[in-house]
């Protein structure tokens, strides 16, 4: 499949629907419906960006990705990022968080965030690609699994060729 089939957008509370459907088939522990629509109708700092099928393209689920964050004064939080199953290693999380990172600079954020479970390798060389390093641990702080969180920062946000910190292509997120 090539990067004309899916394009990014921005997600509404009528694609809430198919970012839980999401939520629920990638995440041990998913948002609830109710935590979705809060973000996207009552928290002012919150953004969706969905990665949507094209026309004509089967098959099935017309989105195959999300991510949610937050653009805080200068600051890009990346909350929740997922991509079906079926839809990974093509690129989408990748375009998700560019997408939101140039958002982020055109916003006047110079810094972005984000805590990844640590047995999340993909993720973790994804976020590299981009130039995040990671800051801390945070204990414990997932569950089911209970499992630590590595906390990410890229200060200032710059926007290069995405690589893996091997140097190879990187591997979507999970």
């Amino acid at each position: 499949m090539t990067l004309s089939a899916w394009r990014i957008e921005p997600g509404t509370l009528e694609s809430v629907s198919e970012i839980l459907r999401i939520e629920e088939a990638c995440f041990s522990a998913p948002w609830t419906r109710k935590m979705l629509e809060a973000e996207l109708s009552g928290n002012p700092f919150a953004h969706f960006l969905i990665a949507r099928r094209e026309r004509g393209v089967a098959p099935t689920e017309a989105i195959v990705g999300y991510l949610c964050y937050w653009i805080v004064f200068e600051e890009v939080r990346l909350m929740n990022l997922a991509v079906i199953e079926s839809m990974r290693h093509r690129g989408i999380a990748r375009s998700l968080v560019a997408t939101a990172l140039q958002t982020g600079i055109s916003q006047a954020a110079h810094r972005a965030v984000l805590e990844v479970r640590a047995s999340n390798q993909a993720a973790q060389c994804l976020y590299r690609g981009f130039g995040f390093s990671q800051t801390a641990i945070r204990p414990k702080y997932y569950v089911n699994p209970e499992e630590d969180a590595v906390l990410m920062e890229l200060d200032p946000i710059v926007i290069t060729g995405v690589r893996c910190h091997d140097g190879g292509p990187h591997q979507p997120l999970q």
